[in-house]
C-alpha cells in the first residue's frame, strides 16, 4: 500500500502568518489574547492557551494596557474601532488576503457599487468583510444569487462589485460569475479565491480521484477543510475527515492499496505527521512520501535512497523524458518537467548526450528498477543553499520587486520569494511603498528558513552600508570650499539641513540668501537639489557649515554687471524718508531720489508726490561702488523729454 501526502497540505501563507505573531506576542511577557480563537483549529488554540494567551469574544473583555490579536479572518470595521477605543496594543493577524478584500468592497461602496459577497454567512471572514460596508449582500450558491438578480429587488444596470470568501471553490466561484455576467450590465469582479486554496482544492481533487482512500485532516469547523472533504467525496468512495491522529481506525483501509493525505489551511504540520505517522503503521507502510515539508522520508532500497543527490551520464534524450546512467542497476529518468523551474527552457538547450550532470533522487521503483529524478529539484536546493551563504556572508545581493503589501514588500531573488518588511525597505515610516514595484534594488538577505520556505531580506542594510561608505569618503577627502549636490532634509528657523551624500551639513539662515528673509522656506523647501560649497567643518563633532549664496547670486554684483550710469529702469518705491525715497531697481538693490529730483518744482515732502508701492521710471545718475550707494532721478527724466520736444 502506497501513501500520499499532499504537497500544499496545512498552514496557508495567512494563518502561518497569525500563528507565528502570536507565538511572537507570547514570549513578550505581556498578557495576550486574540479576538476570537485565531484559526479553526482547537489543538493549535488549545496550545496556544497553555502559553497563557486567551480567547476573547468581544473587544471590551481586554484588560487595558494587554495585547489584543486579531485572528487571521480578520473584523468588521466597527469591531476594529471599538478595540481601538479599548486603549489595547493591537497586532493584526488578518490575512493579507483577507485584508485586500477589505479594501476592495471598501472601495466599491465609496465608488456607489454594491459589493456582493460569495461566501457562508455566519463565517467569520465573511461577517469581516461585510463590516467593511455599510451595505451588501451575502450568497451562499448560485441558486440564491440568480433568485436574487432575477427578483426586481435590484436592476441589471445596478452598478456591483462582486468578491468571494477566499476559501469558496472554483467551481462554486464560476458559477457565480457566469451568472452575474449575463444578468448585470454595470459589474466588476475580483478573483479573490486564495490562490493557496485553489492549489490545495485541486491537488486534493487529482489525488483523491487516483487513490482508494483519502484522508482529510483538519477541525471540523473549518469552511475550508469541509470543502476539501467535499471535493475528495467528489473523486473517491472512502473519504474521512480526522481532527487527528486518533481518529484513524485501521479497520477503514482494509484492501486499499493507494491512500492519499490532505489537509486544511488551519492544520498544524505536528497533526498532519502523526497522522501521517499512524498511517504508517496501519498500513506497513515501508516507504512514505512527505512532500508537503520539503523533506522526503528515507528509502531503503538497496543502492539508492529518495532524497540522494546522485551523479549520472545522460544517455538520451526521449520526447518526454531524459535517460540517465548512474552507474547501478536502476534505469534512471527525468521527465520534461523535472528538467528546469523555467518553462521556456527546452532541456536539448541544456543537457547533452555523454553530459555529466548532478540530480535528486525523488522515487525509486525497485520492484520495475527504474528511478525518478529530478534536475529541478536539485537546482533548487543549491539556490536556498546560496540564500543560507548570502545571509551567513552578509552578501549584498540584488531583487527585483513584485509586490507591496500592507507588511511590506516582496522581491524576488534567483526566483526565491524575499519579503521586505516596511521597516527595512528604506521608505520612510508612512511612506508610500508602491513606486518600488518593478524597480530592481539592493538588498542583504538577513534570515534564511528552509522548512517554512521563508527568506526575509533588508533594503534599509545596503542603504546604511552605502552611506557608511559614503559618510567615510566625504570625511576623508572634505575641505573648505569642497561643492557638493545635496538634497535639502529639513528646515529649522535658523536653517536648512542639507545632504550632502551620507553626511549632512547646515546651511545657516544668513548664508540662503543676499536678501533678508524671514525663515529658510522662503527659499527652499524639504526634498529640493541644490548646490552647496563648505564654509567650514568639525570633524570631532562631525558638524559641516555650508553655504548656498554665491557671489554670482550677489544683488549688487547682478547690478553692478547689467547696469550702468545714465540708464533708464523700472523701479519701484519702498520708503518714503523726509530727504527722498527709496526704490527697489533688482531684488536686493535699492537707489535714493533724493527730494529735489522727485519733481521738476520744489516739493515739501516726497509723499506729495509717491507712495510706498509705486512703480515709478527712473534715471541712474551716479553709482557709489566703494559704498554701495545709488542715485535716482525722476526730475533728470522728465528735463530730458522736454529738451527733446
Amino acid at each position: 500500500m502506497s501513501v500520499t501526502i499532499a504537497k500544499n497540505a496545512g498552514f496557508c501563507f495567512g494563518v502561518s502568518r497569525a500563528v507565528e505573531l502570536v507565538e511572537q506576542a507570547a514570549k513578550s511577557g505581556k498578557t495576550v489574547s486574540t479576538l476570537g480563537p485565531i484559526i479553526h483549529n482547537r489543538h493549535q488554540v488549545g496550545r496556544f492557551e497553555e502559553m497563557g494567551v486567551s480567547v476573547i469574544k468581544e473587544p471590551e473583555e481586554a484588560s487595558p494596557g494587554s495585547t489584543v490579536i486579531i485572528r487571521s479572518h480578520g473584523v468588521s470595521r466597527a469591531v476594529q474601532q471599538r478595540l481601538e477605543n479599548m486603549g489595547v496594543e493591537i497586532i493584526d493577524a488578518t490575512c493579507p488576503f483577507v485584508k485586500r478584500i477589505h479594501g476592495i468592497v471598501q472601495k466599491a461602496e465609496e465608488e456607489g457599487r454594491l459589493p456582493v459577497i460569495i461566501g457562508t454567512r455566519t463565517h467569520p471572514e465573511v461577517t469581516a468583510i461585510a463590516g467593511w460596508c455599510s451595505d451588501c449582500r451575502i450568497f451562499e450558491s448560485p441558486e440564491e444569487l440568480e433568485n436574487w438578480a432575477r427578483s426586481g429587488e435590484v436592476s441589471p444596470d445596478t452598478p456591483i462589485c462582486m468578491v468571494c470568501q477566499t476559501t469558496s471553490t472554483e467551481f462554486l466561484w464560476k458559477m457565480c460569475g457566469e451568472i452575474a455576467k449575463k444578468l448585470f450590465t454595470n459589474l466588476k469582479i475580483f478573483d479573490t479565491i486564495c490562490k493557496a486554496t485553489e492549489f490545495r482544492q485541486s491537488e486534493a481533487a487529482k489525488l483523491s480521484y487516483e487513490c482508494q482512500a483519502m484522508v482529510v485532516v483538519g477541525d471540523a469547523k473549518s469552511s475550508n477543510t469541509g470543502r476539501l472533504a467535499m471535493i475528495c467525496r467528489e473523486h473517491c468512495g472512502k473519504v474521512f475527515l480526522v481532527d487527528n491522529a486518533d481518529e484513524l481506525n485501521a479497520e477503514d483501509f482494509r484492501g486499499v492499496t493507494a491512500v492519499g493525505i490532505t489537509a486544511g489551511a488551519s492544520t498544524p504540520a505536528w497533526i498532519i505527521k502523526e497522522v501521517n505517522k499512524t498511517m504508517n503503521e496501519i498500513t506497513n507502510v515501508e516507504a512514505v512520501q512527505e512532500e508537503s515539508f520539503e523533506a522526503l522520508l528515507e528509502q531503503s532500497i538497496k543502492t539508492l535512497n529518495t532524497g540522494d543527490k546522485v551523479t549520472g551520464v545522460v544517455t538520451g534524450i526521449g520526447n518526454t523524458e531524459i535517460s540517465v546512467d548512474l552507474g547501478t542497476k536502476h534505469a534512471g529518468y527525468i521527465p520534461y518537467d523535472e528538467v528546469s523551474a523555467d518553462p521556456t527552457v527546452k532541456p536539448e538547450d541544456i543537457l547533452s548526450v555523454g553530459q555529466e550532470i548532478e540530480v535528486f533522487v525523488v522515487r525509486v521503483n525497485d520492484q520495475e528498477g527504474t528511478v525518478q529524478l529530478s534536475k529541478k529539484k536539485l537546482d533548487g536546493m543549491k539556490i536556498w543553499d546560496e540564500m543560507a551563504a548570502y545571509a551567513e556572508e552578509k552578501t549584498t545581493v540584488e531583487g527585483n520587486i513584485t509586490e507591496e503589501n500592507k507588511g511590506g514588500l516582496v522581491a524576488s531573488v534567483k526566483g526565491i520569494r524575499v519579503f521586505i518588511p516596511a521597516s527595512q525597505s528604506g521608505i520612510a515610516k508612512g511612506g508610500d511603498m508602491t513606486g518600488m514595484v518593478g524597480k530592481t534594488v539592493k538588498l542583504k538577505i538577513t534570515e534564511v528558513n528552509r522548512a517554512r520556505r521563508r527568506v526575509i531580506g533588508s533594503i534599509r542594510a545596503v542603504n546604511a552600508e552605502e552611506r557608511k561608505a559614503a559618510q567615510e569618503k566625504i570625511w576623508a577627502e572634505i575641505q573648505e570650499g569642497s561643492k557638493y549636490h545635496g538634497v535639502v532634509k529639513s528646515l529649522t528657523s535658523y536653517g536648512a539641513f542639507v545632504d550632502i551624500g551620507g553626511v549632512d551639513g547646515m546651511v545657516h539662515v544668513s548664508e540662503l540668501s543676499w536678501n533678508r528673509i524671514k525663515t529658510p522656506a522662503d527659499v527652499v523647501k524639504v526634498g529640493d537639489e541644490i548646490d552647496v560649497y563648505v564654509i567650514s567643518f568639525d570633524p570631532v563633532k562631525h558638524k559641516i557649515s555650508l553655504g548656498y549664496k554665491t557671489a554670482e547670486m550677489n544683488p549688487w554684483n547682478q547690478f553692478m554687471t547689467n547696469y550702468q550710469i545714465g540708464d533708464v529702469v523700472d523701479a519701484k518705491v519702498v520708503k518714503l524718508m523726509t530727504f527722498g525715497a527709496f526704490a527697489e531697481i533688482l531684488p536686493g538693490v535699492d537707489g535714493l531720489i533724493h527730494i529735489s529730483q522727485i519733481a521738476e518744482r520744489r516739493i515739501n515732502k516726497p509723499e506729495d508726490v509717491l507712495s510706498e508701492g509705486q512703480d515709478v521710471k527712473v534715471k541712474i545718475t551716479d553709482v557709489d561702488a566703494e559704498n554701495k550707494r545709488i542715485s535716482l532721478s525722476i526730475r533728470a527724466l522728465l528735463e530730458d523729454e522736454a529738451d527733446a520736444e
